[in-house]
């Protein structure tokens, strides 16, 4: 539930962009996911969703994957929880507090 309501939020301010934004899910052969994977004008973002207050490098594991299929196109990906701090987790992938979709939307 909490995926679909953050889907309709990203949703809603994608609609704001002067260019489109393309939502697309990942997965690969071997069962690694995102959540939302989104696309605009060639660059990819991940988005993954999880309802913990912590997280680790070990949920990053989708992002990673996501990030090596997409190469260069790859420009962030996102690990949405339900924390209180910007954690960074490696080159271009971060552990984002849920709320800052409305501080910051």
């Amino acid at each position: 539930m909490l995926e679909t309501f953050i889907y309709q939020e990203l949703r809603r301010q994608a609609g704001w962009q002067e260019q489109p934004v393309v939502f697309h899910h990942f997965r690969d052969k071997d069962g690694a996911e995102v959540d939302m994977v989104l696309e605009q004008g060639g660059q990819i973002a991940g988005i993954e969703i999880k309802a913990a207050a912590t997280v680790t490098g070990a949920d990053f594991k989708g992002l990673r994957k996501l990030k090596d299929a997409t190469g260069n196109r790859f420009v962030a990906g996102v690990l949405l929880y339900d924390g209180e701090a910007l954690a960074p987790f490696g080159d271009g992938l971060v552990a984002v507090p849920l709320s800052l979709l409305w501080e910051m939307g």
